[in-house]
């Protein structure tokens, strides 16, 4: 049984069966902007969201950024499918238009915290996106074998008037990796500054 996720609420990543989530997928999925006409109809926009990566180690200093520039980190325990353009422009199809892979074990022991981040590139307002939801999940980007959490980030007032937010950060504690269900939209309008903004409030 998936958890539904809230905001702030932090887990472990044990499994149903007493075994800990050595791999785990972070889907990303939304849907396109819808626009009524003059006259009635309704028409689609296509919406780019970015989904980004973060490794910081210690010190809080960012070693890798993985994203749809710099699809996997150096020795592959992050990679990133690629970059999507559109959205779900049919509407939710049920399918993440992202995924990133993170692969505890092969982590450099110098990371300790692993960030997950949105923004949306085109500077689309996050409040006027249909649907957003982020799930953890074992198994590959393109097969989903178990749901271990999921998060929904539409239906928030909160995201209205932002194009960034930290979705949420993987963080070791006691050689133990666990999850914090951030869902906060930040000030920032580039990846560069939620990099920052990250560092200073939510390691």
């Amino acid at each position: 049984m998936a958890i539904n996720l809230q905001k702030g609420q932090r887990i472990n990543l044990t499994k149903e069966n007493g075994t800990t989530l050595s791999q785990a997928c972070v889907g990303i999925n939304w849907g396109a902007i819808e626009k009524k006409s003059f006259f009635g109809g309704v028409s689609k926009e296509a919406v780019d969201l970015d989904g980004s990566c973060i490794l910081y180690d210690s010190n809080k200093n960012a070693t890798e950024v993985i994203y749809f520039g710099n699809l996997k980190s150096k020795n592959g325990s992050v990679r990133h499918s690629g970059d999507d353009l559109t959205g779900d422009v049919s509407g939710d199809d049920g399918l993440d238009n992202e995924v990133i892979t993170v692969d505890f074990a092969k982590l450099d022991s110098s990371v300790e915290h692993v960030a997950l981040v949105l923004n949306s590139y085109k500077g689309q307002d996050f409040g006027t996106i249909p649907f957003a939801s982020i799930r953890i999940y074992e198994g590959t980007p393109t097969s989903v074998k178990e749901v271990f959490a999921k998060y929904d980030i539409a239906n928030d007032k909160s995201f209205s008037g932002h194009v960034a937010m930290v979705m949420g950060v993987f963080y070791k504690r006691n050689n133990e990796w666990k999850f914090n269900a951030i869902g906060d939209p930040t000030a920032d309008r580039k990846l560069e500054q939620t990099i920052e903004t990250v560092k200073q409030k939510y390691l």
